[in-house]
């Protein structure tokens, strides 16, 4: 099992920025993938970012350029960070981490962080 424990997030004005991180523990794979995705009310949840253990990142295009996620692996966690720049309203949701390992077998979802750009 493995346990996710996520920071960050809040409210800032628009053209702010904020910082989230997961830190993966647990039954941890060297091989994985992490990522987050958010929801906004009404609308499906999306991918934001991911990024494996390799270092290979995907973004979603409306924010390519704004946000970047990294990772810093330990002997017993994996966290990820996600550096949200020049924020914007239409980025306001609820943000989730993922954990995805084990070719898929194991796929942990954190409780999620709320996202709020507003003036």
């Amino acid at each position: 099992q493995v346990q996710l424990v996520e920071s960050g997030g809040g409210l800032v004005q628009p053209g702010g920025s904020l910082r989230l991180s997961c830190a993966a523990s647990g039954r941890i794979f060297s091989i994985y993938t992490m990522g987050w995705y958010r929801q906004a009310p009404g609308k499906q949840r999306e991918l934001v970012a991911r990024i494996t253990n390799t270092g290979h990142t995907n973004y979603l295009d409306s924010v390519k350029g704004r946000f970047t996620i990294s990772k810093n692996d330990a002997k017993t966690t994996s966290t990820v960070y996600l550096q949200m720049n020049s924020l914007n309203p239409e980025d306001s949701a609820v943000y989730v981490c993922n954990y995805n390992a084990d070719r898929g077998l194991l796929d942990a979802w954190g409780q999620g962080t709320q996202v709020t750009v507003s003036s």
